[in-house]
Protein backbone atom coordinates (compact mmCIF):
# COMPACT_ATOMS: atom_id res chain seq x y z
CA UNK A 1 0.00 0.00 0.00
CA UNK A 2 1.20 3.50 -0.95
CA UNK A 3 1.66 6.18 1.35
CA UNK A 4 -1.17 8.55 2.67
CA UNK A 5 -1.46 12.00 1.42
CA UNK A 6 -0.48 13.07 5.03
CA UNK A 7 2.80 11.02 4.38
CA UNK A 8 3.48 12.48 1.39
CA UNK A 9 2.86 15.87 2.16
CA UNK A 10 6.33 15.09 4.16
CA UNK A 11 7.71 15.49 0.77
CA UNK A 12 5.90 18.68 -0.30
CA UNK A 13 8.58 21.70 -1.56
CA UNK A 14 6.31 22.68 -4.41
CA UNK A 15 2.86 24.17 -4.83
CA UNK A 16 1.21 24.66 -8.41
CA UNK A 17 -2.18 25.67 -8.59
CA UNK A 18 -4.59 26.32 -11.51
CA UNK A 19 -6.70 29.73 -11.32
CA UNK A 20 -10.00 29.51 -12.82
CA UNK A 21 -12.05 27.18 -10.56
CA UNK A 22 -9.11 26.52 -8.17
CA UNK A 23 -8.05 30.31 -6.90
CA UNK A 24 -11.19 31.78 -8.04
CA UNK A 25 -14.87 30.09 -7.75
CA UNK A 26 -15.01 29.74 -11.68
CA UNK A 27 -17.60 32.67 -12.51
CA UNK A 28 -16.60 35.16 -14.69
CA UNK A 29 -18.25 39.13 -14.24
CA UNK A 30 -18.48 40.25 -18.07
CA UNK A 31 -18.50 44.52 -17.96
CA UNK A 32 -20.38 46.38 -20.57
CA UNK A 33 -17.13 46.83 -22.13
CA UNK A 34 -16.25 43.02 -22.21
CA UNK A 35 -13.83 42.92 -19.18
CA UNK A 36 -14.15 39.57 -17.26
CA UNK A 37 -13.65 40.19 -13.84
CA UNK A 38 -12.77 37.36 -11.17
CA UNK A 39 -12.68 36.96 -7.44
CA UNK A 40 -9.85 35.44 -5.48
CA UNK A 41 -9.91 34.34 -2.05
CA UNK A 42 -8.14 36.48 0.72
CA UNK A 43 -6.91 33.52 2.88
CA UNK A 44 -5.40 31.53 -0.22
CA UNK A 45 -3.54 34.60 -0.62
CA UNK A 46 -2.68 34.81 2.67
CA UNK A 47 -1.48 31.51 2.44
CA UNK A 48 0.02 31.69 -0.68
CA UNK A 49 2.00 34.51 0.72
CA UNK A 50 2.99 32.24 3.66
CA UNK A 51 4.29 29.53 1.80
CA UNK A 52 6.49 31.38 0.00
CA UNK A 53 8.12 33.66 2.84
CA UNK A 54 8.56 30.46 4.27
CA UNK A 55 11.04 29.05 1.54
CA UNK A 56 8.32 26.90 -0.87
CA UNK A 57 8.18 27.51 -4.12
CA UNK A 58 4.30 28.38 -5.95
CA UNK A 59 3.62 28.51 -9.46
CA UNK A 60 0.53 29.13 -11.36
CA UNK A 61 -0.45 27.56 -14.56
CA UNK A 62 -3.49 28.29 -16.06
CA UNK A 63 -4.95 28.60 -19.49
CA UNK A 64 -6.81 31.72 -18.94
CA UNK A 65 -5.05 35.05 -19.67
CA UNK A 66 -6.25 37.67 -17.44
CA UNK A 67 -3.15 40.14 -16.49
CA UNK A 68 -5.58 41.79 -13.67
CA UNK A 69 -4.57 38.11 -12.10
CA UNK A 70 -1.11 38.25 -13.00
CA UNK A 71 -1.05 41.88 -11.23
CA UNK A 72 -2.78 40.18 -7.83
CA UNK A 73 -0.44 36.97 -7.96
CA UNK A 74 2.81 39.07 -7.98
CA UNK A 75 1.83 41.48 -5.14
CA UNK A 76 1.43 38.45 -3.13
CA UNK A 77 4.83 37.52 -3.96
CA UNK A 78 4.27 34.91 -6.55
CA UNK A 79 6.67 35.31 -9.16
CA UNK A 80 6.55 32.01 -11.60
CA UNK A 81 2.66 33.11 -13.23
CA UNK A 82 2.45 31.06 -16.47
CA UNK A 83 -1.03 32.78 -18.06
CA UNK A 84 -2.40 31.70 -21.37
CA UNK A 85 -0.98 28.37 -21.33
CA UNK A 86 -2.06 25.84 -23.89
CA UNK A 87 0.14 23.49 -22.86
CA UNK A 88 0.24 22.44 -19.09
CA UNK A 89 2.59 19.65 -19.22
CA UNK A 90 5.20 21.46 -21.10
CA UNK A 91 5.48 24.46 -19.02
CA UNK A 92 4.90 22.09 -16.03
CA UNK A 93 8.20 20.43 -16.88
CA UNK A 94 10.39 22.96 -17.97
CA UNK A 95 9.62 24.78 -14.60
CA UNK A 96 10.12 21.61 -12.94
CA UNK A 97 13.54 21.55 -14.88
CA UNK A 98 14.46 25.17 -14.30
CA UNK A 99 14.07 25.50 -10.86
CA UNK A 100 15.65 21.78 -10.19
CA UNK A 101 12.34 20.72 -8.75
CA UNK A 102 11.64 16.82 -8.75
CA UNK A 103 7.82 15.98 -9.69
CA UNK A 104 7.49 14.15 -6.57
CA UNK A 105 7.89 17.26 -4.42
CA UNK A 106 5.14 18.80 -6.40
CA UNK A 107 1.42 19.60 -5.11
CA UNK A 108 -0.89 20.44 -7.58
CA UNK A 109 -4.15 21.39 -7.37
CA UNK A 110 -7.13 21.46 -10.49
CA UNK A 111 -10.50 21.56 -11.01
CA UNK A 112 -11.28 20.30 -14.49
CA UNK A 113 -10.08 17.90 -17.70
CA UNK A 114 -7.13 20.64 -18.80
CA UNK A 115 -5.28 20.00 -15.72
CA UNK A 116 -5.35 16.46 -16.18
CA UNK A 117 -2.29 15.37 -17.61
CA UNK A 118 -0.08 17.53 -15.82
CA UNK A 119 -2.01 16.17 -12.38
CA UNK A 120 -0.68 12.57 -13.64
CA UNK A 121 3.12 13.73 -13.19
CA UNK A 122 2.84 15.32 -9.79
CA UNK A 123 3.58 13.76 -5.81
CA UNK A 124 0.57 14.93 -4.81
CA UNK A 125 -2.52 15.90 -6.98
CA UNK A 126 -5.07 17.89 -5.08
CA UNK A 127 -8.71 19.59 -6.24
CA UNK A 128 -11.02 21.45 -4.73
CA UNK A 129 -14.30 20.16 -3.61
CA UNK A 130 -16.36 20.85 -6.55
CA UNK A 131 -13.84 19.74 -9.33
CA UNK A 132 -14.83 17.83 -12.18
CA UNK A 133 -15.36 13.64 -11.60
CA UNK A 134 -12.63 13.27 -14.11
CA UNK A 135 -10.33 15.14 -11.80
CA UNK A 136 -11.61 14.41 -8.74
CA UNK A 137 -10.33 10.80 -9.26
CA UNK A 138 -7.26 11.36 -9.93
CA UNK A 139 -6.47 13.04 -6.66
CA UNK A 140 -4.89 11.97 -3.58
CA UNK A 141 -6.90 14.41 -1.60
CA UNK A 142 -10.09 16.35 -2.35
CA UNK A 143 -10.66 19.44 -0.26
CA UNK A 144 -13.51 19.86 1.90
CA UNK A 145 -13.50 23.50 0.01
CA UNK A 146 -15.13 24.82 -2.81
CA UNK A 147 -12.86 26.76 -5.61
CA UNK A 148 -12.23 29.81 -4.50
CA UNK A 149 -13.52 29.95 -1.17
CA UNK A 150 -10.56 28.96 0.42
CA UNK A 151 -9.21 25.30 -1.09
CA UNK A 152 -5.62 26.62 -1.76
CA UNK A 153 -5.56 27.71 1.79
CA UNK A 154 -6.57 24.08 2.86
CA UNK A 155 -3.80 22.32 1.28
CA UNK A 156 -1.59 25.06 1.62
CA UNK A 157 -2.08 25.41 5.65
CA UNK A 158 -2.17 21.18 5.72
CA UNK A 159 1.22 20.80 3.93
CA UNK A 160 2.61 23.36 6.10
CA UNK A 161 0.97 22.04 9.36
CA UNK A 162 2.41 18.43 8.73
CA UNK A 163 5.94 19.95 8.16
CA UNK A 164 5.81 22.02 11.31
CA UNK A 165 5.88 25.50 9.96
CA UNK A 166 2.48 26.67 9.72
CA UNK A 167 2.64 28.24 13.32
CA UNK A 168 5.88 28.98 12.65
CA UNK A 169 5.37 31.40 9.91
CA UNK A 170 2.91 33.17 12.66
CA UNK A 171 5.34 33.19 15.28
CA UNK A 172 8.02 35.44 13.35
CA UNK A 173 10.16 32.21 12.39
CA UNK A 174 10.55 32.48 8.80
CA UNK A 175 12.69 35.33 9.04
Amino acid sequence: MGKSYKEIMNDITTFVFDVDGVLTDGSVFVTNEGEMLRTMNIRDGYAMKAAIESGYHVCIISGGSNEGVRVRLRNLGVNDIHLGTPDKVKTFKAYCESHNIKPENVLYMGDDIPDFHVMKLVGLPTCPQDASPEIKTLCRYISHVKGGRGAARDVIEQVMKVQGKWMDYFNGKHD
